[in-house]
Parts: C-alpha cells; structure tokens; sequence
C-alpha cells in the first residue's frame, strides 16, 4: 500500500477522488445487473435490491456494496445470493471498468435506513418535542 494513502486514512482525511469515482461506478454497474436481472440465481431474479453505496479499499481492491432488498424484507436471502454469485458479478463489473483488476466484491446490509426509522422514532417522542420546543424557546428569549 502507497504510504501516502495509508497516512492519509490515519489522518481520518476520506477517501480520494478516484475511489469516489471508482465505487460510484461499481455501485451503478451492480445497480443496474441486478435490476436487469442478468446474474441467473431465482433469489436475486425474485427481489429488487436497492445498492445505496460502495466504498472501495485505498488501492480499489476491495468494494464492499451495501445493499438492501425493497422492503427491508428477506435480508439474509439476498446477502447470500449475493456472497453466492459474487464471481459473477464481479466479473461483470469488471467488465465495465478500466481497471487492470476487477475488485474483490462484499456485501453488506444497508443499516441507514434503520438508523433514520430510529431517529424519527425518537424525536416522535412527547418528551424529545418538549425539550426540543424549549430549546427553540430559549434561544428566541436570548435574541431579545
């Protein structure tokens, strides 16, 4: 690994632009075979998965997709056909790149769009609209 990349992550800087333009590729490419339906597995044929995001390791040999299936339901189901037909995809994602290795694919679950069903959940609650109402409150009187 470049000792360059590797100072850059200690420093907590994010990833480069190639890799942010390599993983969008690779989240589109994924994207787009498995709403087609072009990996032969009735698992993922059966279920729409939606690819939310890909990040890719500092030398772009490993992307790990994270994935939901529509619903949020049979979550298991599809990583596995995902795991299963990682070959396959990844093959066909290589296909779609200029880059003189296709990367190692993983998968894993989406958990965003639970964290946000959490945080409205959360600020639902009688008790966090109070204390947020009064914060509003204060600040108002402090303008004054």
């Amino acid at each position: 690994m470049n000792t360059m990349n590797a100072k850059r992550y200690q420093q907590g800087t994010g990833p480069s632009q190639r890799q942010l333009r390599v993983a969008e590729l690779i989240r589109r490419t994924l994207a787009d075979v498995l709403a087609r339906g072009d990996v032969h597995d009735p698992d993922l044929t059966r279920m729409p998965i939606t690819v939310s995001e890909v990040r890719t390791s500092s030398d772009l040999k490993i992307a790990t997709a994270y994935v939901m299936p529509l619903g949020g339901k049979d979550q298991q189901v599809a990583l596995k056909a995902l795991a299963r037909n990682k070959a396959e995809l990844r093959h066909m994602v290589g296909r779609e790149l200029t880059l003189k290795f296709a990367p190692d694919l993983r998968f894993k679950l989406d958990e965003t769009f639970d964290r946000m069903d959490d945080t409205r959940r959360l600020l639902g609650q009688d008790r966090v609209r109070r204390d947020v109402a009064a914060d509003g409150h204060d600040d108002d009187a402090e303008r004054d």
